[in-house]
């Protein structure tokens, strides 16, 4: 009796969870590398119920089985993230950077495990280590020497130095990049960081321009990927299937209070 409430709860809760994905997206339509999420759903384990004694006892006897398939409802199957290339926006900061193509930013975490992100809003700590913006140091380090004046980075991640206003340049390291074979497998675990996961393979590590990755730009940022109309029009249909299983759920309460009220 009370199955279609149970098919309605599941569409209920899966549609809540995909609200708050499409919210959250909103929410970072300005956050720099923000790569947003979709929300991927799947149907429940189908029942199958047999109708030959209904059927028989009012038609009678001949009749062959039916046994139609009952849906149980819906649920969210996964939130991958969307990593298409977010836009590229001009900075006058040298320690910004911007990945063209594929590959991450890796970076230490104070656990020592390792985190990977697009954000490229990089900056220099107290003792010259470049870190991202929360903090954590790349990976590997990167230190600028005391008294830098000027910071280039090449393309495939080499960092140059002037100290002192020199005209010389020193090598003092090089960014590299981690890619996956599938991006769509790490694990967000907040700040704008990734995790790699079995879904997402382990990490291959290279070089930026190398076959494979991207190039790496200075004085540039990628912003977020959400696009923000998109993200409003999904938004509207699923708050108008929100209401629309809403009102079937009152509906069906409205027949059982009905027919509790014809047993009396």
């Amino acid at each position: 009796m009370f199955q279609p409430l149970y098919v309605a709860a599941t569409g209920l809760a899966a549609f809540q969870d995909e609200l708050l994905n499409i919210t959250n997206n909103l929410a970072n339509a300005k956050t720099t590398g923000f790569k947003r999420g979709r929300t991927e759903m799947e149907s429940l384990f189908y029942i199958e119920k047999s109708f030959k004694d209904e059927l028989q006892q009012a038609l009678g006897e001949g009749i062959r089985e039916v046994s139609p398939e009952f849906g149980t409802g819906v649920r969210v199957a996964a939130t991958p993230k969307d990593f298409v290339q977010g836009t590229i926006e001009t900075t006058n900061n040298p320690l910004d950077i911007a990945i063209t193509g594929e590959g991450f930013v890796q970076v230490r975490m104070p656990d020592g495990s390792l985190a990977y992100t697009r954000a490229g809003n990089l900056h220099a700590d107290n003792e010259g280590n470049l870190v991202d913006p929360n903090g954590h140091l790349l990976e590997p380090p990167i230190v600028l020497p005391e008294g830098t004046t000027a910071v280039v980075i090449q393309q495939d991640g080499t960092v140059l130095v002037s100290v002192s206003n020199q005209l010389t340049q020193s090598d003092i390291g090089q960014i590299t990049l981690a890619k996956f074979s599938n991006p769509g497998g790490l694990k967000s675990i907040g700040q704008n960081l990734y995790a790699s996961t079995e879904s997402s393979g382990d990490p291959i590590v290279g070089n930026a321009g190398d076959e494979g990755f991207g190039v790496i730009n200075q004085y540039a940022l990628e912003g977020s990927n959400v696009d923000v109309i998109s993200e409003m029009m999904r938004m509207v249909m699923v708050q108008r299937v929100f209401d629309t299983i809403t009102k079937a759920v009152s509906s069906y309460e409205g027949m059982l209070t009905s027919l509790e009220r014809m047993k009396q």
